[in-house]
């Protein structure tokens, strides 16, 4: 009797290693595009075979509609086709959402990151049809962002499942720390789920997930790579100490106070790389901060 072999797993809709890029601006605030181009082509060099731009780490309640536009063909434009291209359009209005969801598909993007609407806690029924609406308007693949520590609004699991019905909804950016909600999902649908708390890259990978969209890629992506390399090559011991080595610098960049647009920056910078300063209301990394990051750094690098 011979038993079939098991199904190969779906191949990834936007890749598996992503970076939630931060958006580089010049000293005097402005938006940067060559520095945006710069730090995308390194991305892409050391691993990442994605780019999520204007998301959270993006900063993009700070970003002009234009900015947002102008970064993803300046992207598109540095990178090609060796990696896709995420724009995060989400807002707290529906039709603001639609917009920037149809002029990211008109700038060059592959796909939309669409988070819950915020700041006024719409019930169930209407973070669905918020989804449902972003997804008909436009033609690109979306992912849902889940992240109600910032938003204040679940996308509950019986919603995703609900929601994956959609043609175009074929993702989840999972910020939720609900790690059982997680699995159910992914238990009763195909959508992609993506770590969006590099903590859990690892765990939600060998559970079924797709890989990660992360903050911490934008200084270490080789090393974040190496993590699910390791454990798609059959070493999970391996991609377990990586993943273990790689914590102290999470734990400052993602769990120390301050946001991981900041974080990042703050190492870009020393490094020499494009990243600029932040916009307000965000402040800069203070000189002890930016010390403690430049060490985890410098030993998950040289470690």
């Amino acid at each position: 009797m011979t038993t079939a072999a098991p199904a190969s797993p779906a191949a990834p809709p936007f890749g598996r290693a992503l970076c939630a890029m931060i958006t580089p601006f010049t000293g005097s605030g402005a938006l940067d595009l060559d520095g945006a181009q710069r730090l995308a082509d390194r991305l892409v060099g050391e691993g990442c075979d994605g780019l999520v731009l204007s998301g959270t780490t993006g900063e993009s309640p700070t970003t002009s509609d234009a900015e947002k536009s102008e970064l993803i063909r300046a992207v598109r434009e540095a990178v090609g086709e060796r990696a896709s291209i995420v724009a995060g359009v989400g807002t707290f209005d529906t039709r603001h959402t639609v917009e920037l969801a149809l002029a990211a598909e008109k700038a060059g993007a592959d796909a939309l990151l669409v988070v819950a609407p915020y700041y006024s806690k719409p019930p169930q029924d209407a973070v669905e049809a918020h989804f449902r609406e972003v997804a008909d308007a436009a033609g690109l693949p979306l992912a849902l962002y889940d992240i109600p520590g910032r938003t204040g609004t679940r996308i509950e699991p019986e919603t995703v499942i609900r929601l994956a019905e959609h043609p175009r909804i074929v993702a989840v950016k999972d910020c939720s720390y609900d790690f059982l909600g997680a699995q159910k999902v992914l238990s009763r649908t195909e959508l992609a789920y993506y770590a969006g708390c590099d903590e859990h890259n690892l765990a939600l990978y060998a559970v079924g997930g797709t890989g990660y969209i992360s903050t911490v890629a934008n200084v270490v992506p080789s090393q974040l790579r190496a993590v699910l390399d390791a454990f798609e090559a059959g070493d999970t011991p391996v991609s377990a100490r990586l993943q273990q080595r790689a914590t102290p610098l999470i734990e400052l960049m993602m769990a120390a106070g301050l946001p991981g647009a900041v974080t990042a920056k703050a190492v870009l910078n020393e490094l020499g790389l494009p990243a600029g300063p932040v916009r307000t209301p965000l402040r800069p990394a203070g000189r002890e901060a930016v010390a403690g990051l430049l060490a985890a750094y410098e030993e998950l690098v040289t470690g």
